[in-house]
């Protein structure tokens, strides 16, 4: 057996709240000698407990299971709730710090994973945590019976079994090498309240928004549906209490009011600060007692298309919108430049990045051409029309988002020049990414992001397999490719796989599978006196119970 540890993918936004303290005693008398006033003692730099941190959010949950939830707001919660078996540090290397797991044994031939779980760990209410409850979390998506939207990240899984209370063995029936970075990053779910429960019923049971109860570091106290979140601290953690006695997840759909309320010190952390906000929130920062810290996301953002449209199915369509887009010039303006312009699917932070893909410039000329070519041919109002058809479509994007909802009205003035008419749909977060379940499919386009995982495969999004039920909602498909991301996920040779996915990356480039727009720098608001936090790429909330408000 072959010992390695591995790394847990989340995806978060957050933002929090300095607690002020004060004192007094009596004064003296007036016979009294007056005496010099002590000087404030100097920082110890200890941490300290106490505080409560309002993180500012523009998107709402929709529930807490990572096994069902897809958006970003529900993971950002969820990760403070739940631990999983593996952790990672800021470089994305696998580590077992963090995680329940104290070591992941891996065979040389990659098909069996022994897990030895830290004892003493327990859930909210008590309960201890052991091998039972893996078992049980991880036979939910082997069951033939979930619907999640995570199925695909458990196909090489044969089975799980416990071999004793702290030992757990995965069992593959084939290769899989994002399994133990991706599939081990799962909140452990608690057997003794929903073992119970048929697994057809447990995407809708209220454990998912009523009272989930895991054995992170802080406890689910109270959800206002569009208000907001409050988890409070464990105190029995097994990582030991965290410092901060709580955290109030706020929605604020709005990003000026998010702004304004940052300023005033009714949110005290926020990591969506818009780029052409930045001098903005620079100018109030020593007034509000706060400090930006930024630096390259582990995301992108895209316009995707649904593929499901007749007219969106010719990849020569799909290329010449690319070329009707200044990216550029998105970046530039309403970036204020701090980002990149992205052309595949997966960060310059990554190790599988491929810069050498087919690259679609922006070139109007170039775009009506292309148009032309498939057929597009302009009516009397300027807009294009093949068959009857009209090429006129809605794209939809998130409230409270800026940069986003910047992006969609310049899509719409940029995409006109070329005859092609788009009507921007500003929906709040939580009805957009419903608009975007399986089976829904409400939307013809759509601006969004994806917080990558730690893990380069791109075969959740892109597979084929993924259209019906997974995150694959814009349809897109393409059976060579198909093969291409199942051959890298059978493949543990890293510079090999390397190779696979740069393959796939360039196919994805080639096809437009998505325009992608750009990769973003990212600027965190955060208190001037918060310690212990350390930026990471891709969880905002990085190690959050080790986070502390120095006393001022």
């Amino acid at each position: 057996m072959k010992k390695q540890a591995w790394l847990l993918s989340v995806l978060l936004v957050l933002s929090m709240f300095l607690a002020a303290c004060s004192g007094g005693g009596n004064d003296a008398a007036d016979t009294e000698p007056e005496e010099e006033p002590e000087a404030p003692a100097e920082p110890s730099g200890e941490p300290v407990q106490g505080g409560d941190l309002i993180i500012g959010s523009s998107g709402a949950p929709t529930m807490f299971n990572g096994l069902y939830s897809s958006d970003a707001s529900s993971s950002d919660i969820e990760g403070m709730i739940f631990d999983s078996l593996v952790g990672s540090d800021l470089e994305f290397n696998p580590v077992t710090d963090g995680g329940l797991a104290e070591e992941v044994d891996a065979a040389e031939d990659g098909l069996t994973y022994t897990i030895k779980l830290k004892e003493g760990a327990t859930f909210h209410d008590g309960e201890a945590l052991n091998a039972d409850d893996v078992v049980f979390t991880y036979n939910i998506p082997l069951s033939e019976e979930y619907d999640g939207p995570r199925k695909s990240y458990f196909e090489a899984v044969e089975s799980v079994e416990k071999i004793d209370d702290y030992t757990v063995q995965f069992n593959m029936s084939k290769v899989d090498a994002q399994f133990p970075v991706v599939g081990l990053g799962f909140g452990i779910l608690p057997e003794h309240i929903l073992g119970d429960v048929p697994i057809p019923e447990l995407g809708e049971h209220e454990f998912n928004t009523k009272n989930p109860i895991g054995s992170g570091p802080f406890k689910f106290e109270e959800w206002r549906d569009g208000e907001y979140v409050k988890v409070v601290a464990n105190e029995d953690y097994w990582d030991g209490r965290p410092y901060l006695d709580s955290v109030t997840y706020k929605i604020v759909p709005d990003a000026n009011a998010i702004l304004a309320q940052l300023q005033a010190g009714d949110i005290h952390y926020y990591a969506g600060v818009a780029q052409p906000d930045v001098p903005t929130v620079e100018s109030f920062a020593d007034a509000a007692g706060i400090r930006l810290e930024s630096g390259l996301a582990l995301s992108y953002t895209f316009l995707g298309l649904n593929q499901r449209m007749e007219m969106f199915q010719d990849v020569s369509v799909r290329q010449a919108i690319t070329h009707a887009i200044d990216r550029e010039a998105i970046v530039e303006s309403v970036m204020a430049g701090y980002g990149e312009v992205a052309h595949v699917p997966e960060s310059p932070l990554s190790w599988a990045y491929n810069p050498d893909v087919p690259k679609f410039e922006y070139d109007v000329e170039k775009a009506k051409q292309m148009l032309a070519d498939a057929g597009w041919t302009p009516g009397d109002d300027g807009i294009l029309e093949k068959d009857g058809e009209r090429f006129s479509f809605e794209v939809k994007t998130n409230q409270g988002n800026k940069v986003r909802e910047d992006i969609v009205v310049i899509l719409q003035q940029q995409l006109k020049e070329v005859g092609i008419e788009i009507v921007p749909q500003i929906v709040e977060f939580s009805s957009l990414i419903a608009d975007i379940d399986p089976g829904v499919w409400n939307f013809e386009g759509i601006v969004l992001g994806w917080s990558l995982g730690t893990d380069p495969d791109p075969s959740g999004i892109f597979h084929t397999k993924e259209i019906e039920a997974g995150l694959n909602f814009t349809a897109y498909s393409n059976p060579d490719l198909d093969v291409l991301m199942d051959q890298s996920l059978q493949e543990l040779d890293k510079e090999k796989r390397k190779e696979q996915i740069g393959q796939v990356q360039q196919g994805l480039a080639e096809d437009q599978a998505y325009t992608f727009l750009y990769y973003p720098e990212e600027f965190r608001a955060l208190p001037e006196n918060l310690q212990g936090y350390e930026f990471h790429a891709k969880n905002q909330l990085y190690k959050i119970n080790k986070w502390w408000l120095e006393q001022e």
